[in-house]
C-alpha cells in the first residue's frame, strides 16, 4: 500500500469517528434539552400543595437534570424553591435537590 492509500484510510476513519461523536452529543443534547414549561402540569402542586398528578410526576422525572438549573432563573427559582414544590417532588420520588 503506498502513503496516499494509507492517508485516505486514516482520513476515512477520522471522518467517521467524528461523525459519531458528532451524533452522540446531538443524542445527548436532545435528551438534556430543558423546558420549564413542561412543569405547567405541575402548576396547582406547587401553587396550592395538592397531591400532583401523574402526569406532573412525568414531567418533573423527565425534567429533574435541570431543576437545579430553573432555581437561578428570575422566574421559575421561586417556584422550585417553594416548600409546595419539594412537597411535590418527594410525593414524586425526586430526591432533595443538592443544588
Amino acid at each position: 500500500m503506498n502513503f496516499t492509500g494509507a492517508i485516505c484510510i486514516a482520513f476515512v476513519i477520522v471522518l467517521v469517528s467524528s461523525l459519531a461523536l458528532t451524533n452522540a452529543a446531538v443524542e445527548d443534547e436532545k435528551v438534556l434539552a430543558c423546558n420549564p414549561k413542561e412543569l405547567n402540569p405541575c402548576s396547582p402542586a406547587v401553587k396550592t400543595g395538592s397531591k400532583p398528578s401523574t402526569e406532573c410526576c412525568a414531567m418533573l422525572k423527565k425534567e429533574e437534570p435541570c431543576l437545579c438549573g430553573y432555581i437561578n432563573d428570575p422566574v421559575y427559582g421561586q417556584y422550585i424553591k417553594s416548600k409546595n414544590a419539594h412537597k411535590a417532588f418527594s410525593s414524586c420520588g425526586i430526591p432533595p435537590l443538592s443544588c
